[in-house]
């Protein structure tokens, strides 16, 4: 079974029900200043050693949130990981603010990672070595770079877009230079995505709110995951109330989920 960290992101009625699921916790920086029980979610979280990832916020907001904010929130929570500010589909910009954040000091047990970013698959290549160069350890990808429908076309375009990451991911692997790097996976398409990657060593961890979009808008996975991706997101779903959702569909996705990829399931 794979070691790969699975993180499902969640509306807040679903926080301290998404320990029985989560191998780690994602946390959205933007949403620590707006929402007290969001934040104390994470204090515990750090107060009681569980795993963190901090993002930054670009695929909520759009652009990455306030740099202030941002380094105020790790040195207060201290997560095990943050991912520094990007800029969409841009490699110079986000080659830019990835040497910027590494002037800073960081807690001790942060470790910093960068997302690679561009317009296309040789601007991408192209931002993965300029990341390395910068003393990157663990790069991101992203799943929603429109160019993945370029690099591998289908009929299906949320299929197209995740064969393109699987194609452009596995380019990065073969090569010599990114031997000793991790990655992270950022969200996905349709789910059945992460099972292509042959369990990976180096990709590390994931995240992804599939399972739980999906099941918001009463969609079960069947034996292979989902021909397309949920419209609902994150942004709308957010502030839902627990009697709004069936938790069992929630529980039975993510399973569903694990299963498919060739992860370790949960109880259900």
């Amino acid at each position: 079974m794979s070691q790969i960290k699975i993180s499902h992101e969640v509306p807040r009625c679903l926080l301290k029900a998404s320990l029985e699921f989560n191998d780690y916790d994602y946390c959205l920086p933007h949403l620590l200043d707006q929402d007290e029980e969001y934040l104390q979610y994470f204090i515990d979280a750090r107060d009681k050693g569980r795993y963190v990832i901090m993002d930054n916020s670009l695929h909520e907001l759009g652009v990455a949130y306030d740099s202030k904010r941002l380094l105020h929130w790790i040195k207060e929570l201290e997560p095990n990981e943050f991912i520094v500010p990007d800029v969409w589909m841009n490699c110079g910009q986000t080659a830019a603010q990835a040497k910027y954040w590494k002037q800073f000091k960081y807690p001790k047990k942060t470790k910093i990672t960068a997302v690679i970013q561009g317009e296309d698959k040789n601007q991408a290549y192209l931002c993965a070595n300029l990341l390395q160069n910068l003393g990157y350890e663990k790069l991101c990808v992203s799943y929603g770079a429109t160019w993945y429908n370029d690099f591998f076309p289908h009929t299906n375009k949320d299929m197209g877009k995740a064969l393109g990451r699987v194609r452009f991911v596995q380019g990065l692997l073969k090569l010599e230079q990114f031997k000793d790097t991790k990655f992270h996976l950022l969200g996905c398409s349709i789910p059945q995505e992460f099972g292509w990657y042959d369990n990976h060593p180096q990709i590390e961890s994931i995240d992804t709110s599939n399972p739980v979009m999906s099941a918001i808008e009463q969609i079960e996975y069947n034996h292979h995951g989902l021909d397309c991706k949920p419209e609902a997101n994150m942004n709308e779903y957010f502030d839902m109330e627990e009697n709004e959702l069936e938790y069992g569909s929630v529980l039975y996705n993510v399973n569903k989920f694990r299963r498919i990829n060739g992860f370790n399931p949960i109880s259900e």
